[in-house]
């Protein structure tokens, strides 16, 4: 295999609600912590441990404002997109890195009775969902005066 893939698919439950940042020219940024879970029981002393790992999610744009508006801290979600490490420096001159989940699509999983409001639960974070799925044919129909 030549190609490459970097595709990340968690569920979890949020561990805060979306801090959102914006920026000149109307674009958003959204950022939330996502708890896993590992459950196995110790073969040795026959006690059920539970590890948690933390993960940090980014979402952009309109994606990134729906999240805001459904997701509350606690709620369970699906979540898809790929790893992106970030590097900077701190204030002593020290490198430091951040491995953030860039998010492309998710699913809300918390039922709507017990989430903050009715959320829609499939959403597609960079891709508009008005769109046809095959152009060439969308046009057709708009171009096609035929009556059959």
């Amino acid at each position: 295999m030549t190609g490459t893939l970097n595709k990340v698919m968690l569920i979890g439950h949020t561990g805060d609600d979306v801090k959102m940042h914006y920026f000149e020219g109307g674009n958003s940024l959204g950022r939330f912590p996502l708890a896993t879970n590992e459950s196995y029981t110790n073969k040795a002393t026959g006690e059920r441990v539970t590890n948690t790992e933390w993960h940090n999610i980014v979402v952009r744009n309109k994606a990134a404002e729906i999240c805001e508006k459904y997701l509350k801290k606690g709620d369970k979600v699906y979540i898809e997109g790929r790893l992106k490490t970030r590097k900077w420096q701190d204030d002593q001159g020290n490198d430091k890195y951040s491995t953030e989940i860039h998010c492309s699509e998710f699913t809300f999983l918390t039922p709507k009775d017990q989430a903050g409001g009715s959320a829609p639960q499939e959403t597609q974070a960079q891709k508009p969902q008005s769109q046809p799925k095959n152009d060439r044919f969308a046009q057709e129909e708009d171009e096609d005066d035929l009556p059959f």
